[in-house]
């Protein structure tokens, strides 16, 4: 039995208990409630505490409330025991052979297990990364790109629609910084100061001229666009390709220049002039962003007739709403944190609910060590330490996993050794080991001809197997929390729960027969909920990206 069932069971009692007239509850009995695992597993399978939320409300102190519901639980024959403790809680215990069916429940969901319709109908704008196209993705955008991604995957197992995006800062200052930087260098000129530098922009610069031998000749300042725009290209390729080796992956690639060379700028002040928050001084053009928590007004238009990159930002923020996504995410670094009050303040400009159709996730730095000492620079990017050399360094499974791991309002320091370690402290590789032991279970019941087919839920009794089925029956719950409070983090720690119950389950009961012993219906029993096991940790480690190997 899943904590939602249970908990349907609870509201049907309550629902009787209503209709016979022996409860009362002001304002009506409630559509929904939790139940609970026990701290202790002596108080109990599950809990709740409902009765006293609606104690008061039915003209009863919460022990009498739980008592009259107590008493027609227990009617109930897959519920064994139901205990009153303290003021009003309610201990619930399950039977076996209910609990039991969990784990049949789990073998033919198969890959759908855990996901649930919490956030059925809404749809959900999620960008993150949104790096400038000029250099090596970095230590801080690998962070976004796995608890992004994971993000994304846990929003719709939750039932929303999710469009992935990727914001190109491909306009202004730093482009025409990045286009002198590739020119001086393949001319053999000093970088500019200002501009970028590192050993990619050599190696850039070459193969741009390598492919485009005519560059040199063109006159200065159109050699300078031709280096910016080329190496734009060949940058943002290679920034695709390696999100695609860290399996992130983008459904719409957003291009800054768009808005502005399809009049997007102009279309969005036209919008927000209609609701009445902006306004002209010093000949230029403000929006009213303090009526709105933000700490000043914002120029929209400067008094030159450029827009401001505020602009650019009031412009994506209609946009994507015009493009019809209710809310959207945005997952930005930790030198951010200006741009919270600002960007609500948009979207109430824009007549929109700054609590409901925007999101702002700050993450905060990270740090890796290598050898005992922080990794500070790049044998390609000179002062940052780059998304590939990471995943070389770490490997793409354990990265993911571990960024993924800590929530992302939390300073991180990685060590790449403890972080590769296959040692069972080390939290990925015990819950990939952790499946590849359940694997290997399977295939070993494959050659003995057990198969996953009918069973006894009720020989499911032992201790340890109602611990992990219960366990098992938690994995819905905590995806939809997970996309409600968007901590992916949660996934990874429950998984880790989720493997240490079933480590001491196959300590405590074997689930294939020995040498020449018959198979017995308690070997079936057991078998299955090893494919149960298996088939959450899979689905588990697959809402974060990493895999889930067969073999160790």
């Amino acid at each position: 039995m899943t904590p939602e069932q249970l908990a349907e069971k609870i509201l049907q009692a309550l629902a009787a208990l209503a209709d016979d007239g022996t409860i009362t509850v002001e304002g009506g009995l409630p559509r929904e409630l939790k139940v609970e695992r026990p701290k202790n597993p002596e108080h109990g399978d599950y809990a709740t505490n409902v009765a006293m939320q609606l104690g008061k409300r039915a003209g009863l102190n919460p022990r009498q409330f739980a008592e009259l519901l107590a008493a027609k639980l227990t009617d109930d024959a897959a519920i064994t025991a139901v205990e009153i403790a303290g003021p009003g809680f309610i201990n619930i215990r399950v039977a076996a052979d209910a609990q039991g069916k969990v784990a049949q429940a789990i073998v033919d969901a198969g890959p759908g297990y855990g996901h649930t319709d919490t956030l059925h109908g809404q749809t959900v704008n999620l960008e993150f990364i949104s790096a400038n196209p000029t250099g090596p993705l970095h230590l801080g955008h690998t962070r976004w790109a796995a608890v992004g991604d994971a993000l994304a995957r846990v929003l719709a197992a939750a039932g929303a629609v999710v469009t992935r995006e990727f914001y190109i800062n491909d306009r202004g200052a730093q482009m025409d910084k990045f286009g002198a930087s590739l020119q001086a260098a393949a001319n053999g000129h000093k970088i500019p100061e200002d501009g970028y530098h590192g050993e990619y922009i050599i190696e850039l610069a070459q193969r741009i001229v390598a492919d485009v031998p005519d560059i040199l000749t063109l006159p200065e300042a159109e050699q300078a666009i031709a280096f910016r725009e080329a190496g734009y290209e060949r940058q943002l390729k290679e920034q695709q390709s390696q999100l695609e080796h860290f399996r992130t992956s983008f459904d719409v690639w957003f291009s800054e220049r768009s808005l502005h060379d399809q009049d997007g700028v102009g279309h969005a002040i036209e919008k927000l002039r209609e609701q009445g928050h902006l306004y002209d001084a010093d000949d230029a053009l403000w929006m009213r962003t303090t009526d709105f928590t933000d700490d000043k007004d914002r120029v929209l238009i400067r008094s030159n007739g450029e827009p401001t990159y505020f602009a650019s930002d009031a412009a994506y923020y209609v946009n994507k709403r015009e493009r019809g996504f209710d809310v959207c995410i945005y997952m930005l670094g930790a030198d951010h944190h200006g741009y919270v009050n600002r960007l609500k303040a948009i979207a109430a400009c824009a007549g929109d609910d700054p609590e409901h159709n925007i999101e702002i996730l700050i993450g905060q730095l990270v740090k890796i060590l290598k050898g005992g000492e922080e990794m500070r620079l790049s044998k390609r990017a000179g002062t940052i330490v780059t998304l590939a050399e990471l995943v070389e360094e770490g490997g793409v499974d354990p990265l993911r996993y571990t960024l993924c791991r800590y929530p992302v309002d939390s300073p991180l320091t990685l060590d790449i050794e403890e972080m590769t370690r296959q040692v069972s402290e080390n939290p990925v590789y015990y819950v990939q080991y952790a499946h590849a032991r359940l694997a290997s279970i399977l295939r070993n019941a494959d050659e003995l001809g057990v198969k996953l087919d009918e069973f006894d839920p009720g020989l499911l009794s032992h201790e340890r197997e109602g611990d992990l089925l219960r366990a098992l029956a938690e994995f819905p719950r905590i995806v939809a929390t997970a996309a409600e409070l968007r901590e992916p983090h949660r996934i990874a720690r429950y998984l880790e729960d989720t493997a240490s119950a079933f480590h001491k389950f196959y300590d405590s009961c074997r689930v294939l027969p020995r040498g020449d012993e018959e198979v017995e219906p308690v070997h079936k029993a057991r078998l299955t909920l090893v494919g149960a096991t298996r088939t959450v940790l899979a689905n588990g480690l697959d809402l974060l990206g990493v895999s889930a190997p067969e073999r160790m």
